[in-house]
């Protein structure tokens, strides 16, 4: 990545979307080891690495922003879109110390990595909500800046378990995993008066409408990490599916769109939906055969994500000012 301090100002923190992407991605092809063998595992483990160098290296460069435009900063808590994806450190925290665990087993350093992420998580969660009381005023929650992002900071809660459990904080990881839980329903609601009342978002953002898969697959793959019977893990998957299929309508359209960072926001919903076929799959099962088909769309779709970062970041379509999106609210 670029470490021109230009260009920097401009490293936005959705960028840890593509961190999200890969450690989900680890994590799915863990999930198939059960099916494919050490193959699944070495892709994982593989995966997970880069993952890590990943977010090590937006990590530095983070700082580096910070320290070079501290206004950019600033301006991105109060972005009113833009806020939501500071989540996404957090997030890649806990998905790192997710990977961590299901690799390499439970670890005092991965307990740290999860606590730290699990704790920021929450502090985002409620700076995020806290901005709702203000209504429509500055920095409140005007209907344009309801989104498919608005998912990340309220509902990443409910992947605390997935490491949290085998870590041996189970009555916590429980309990933040009740935050997300009683936000998703929320936030779901708001993006459908959000349409109904103003329009779908600007069409820039149009892959982040992937991340409404996440909700279902990740509280299912947490319930069952949590003891759920498996029947909730049915129901939960049956929703994801149909998120999938739901969201598939609008794949004309976001097909046609040039790349940009919104892309990797269709990266962690679909490993999350492969990781939770994979789960419930029996040798033998229609999910057996379904999982590594999730699967391979997942991986060539990051991959796809992948080479066209690559490209945007050497042309300079990336780190770039970002387009401003006009939104028209619907005459009442």
């Amino acid at each position: 990545m670029p470490a021109h301090p230009q260009r920097l100002k401009y490293l936005m923190p959705g960028w840890y979307a593509v961190v999200m992407g890969l450690t989900g991605l680890s994590l799915a092809w863990h999930r198939a080891s059960a099916l494919m063998g050490e193959m699944a595992t070495g892709f994982a483990l593989v995966i997970g690495g880069l993952a890590a160098v990943v977010f090590a290296v937006l990590a530095v460069a983070t700082v580096l922003r910070g320290l070079h435009h501290p206004a950019a900063w600033a301006d991105d808590r109060r972005h009113p879109v833009r806020h939501t994806f500071i989540a996404t450190l957090p997030v890649s925290i806990i998905l790192l110390a997710t990977v961590a665990v299901a690799l390499f087993g439970p670890s005092a350093p991965a307990l740290v990595l999860w606590w730290l992420g699990a704790l920021t998580q929450l502090a985002v969660t409620a700076w995020v909500a806290a901005r709702w009381w203000r209504g429509n005023a500055a920095g409140g929650l005007p209907w344009a800046s309801v989104t498919p992002a608005l998912i990340v900071p309220i509902v990443g809660n409910v992947l605390v378990p997935l490491a949290g459990v085998p870590l041996g904080q189970a009555d916590w990881s429980a309990a933040q995993f009740g935050i997300g839980l009683m936000f998703w329903p929320l936030v779901m609601a708001l993006l459908l008066v959000r349409i109904a009342s103003q329009g779908l978002w600007p069409e820039r953002l149009m892959p982040t409408t992937f991340i409404v898969i996440a909700p279902p697959a990740a509280v299912g793959l947490s319930a069952l990490q949590l003891g759920a019977p498996p029947a909730v893990g049915w129901a939960l998957w049956g929703m994801a599916l149909f998120c999938l299929l739901w969201v598939g309508t609008l794949g004309k359209r976001i097909a046609a769109l040039p790349f940009g960072l919104p892309h990797w926001g269709m990266s962690f919903p679909l490993t999350a939906l492969a990781a939770l076929t994979l789960r419930l799959a029996t040798p033998g099962s229609a999910l057996a055969a379904l999982g590594p088909v999730l699967l391979a769309l997942a991986s060539l779709v990051i991959l796809a994500l992948a080479l066209g970062t690559l490209r945007g970041l050497r042309d300079g379509s990336l780190l770039a000012p970002e387009p401003v999106a006009s939104i028209t609210p619907v005459a009442t």
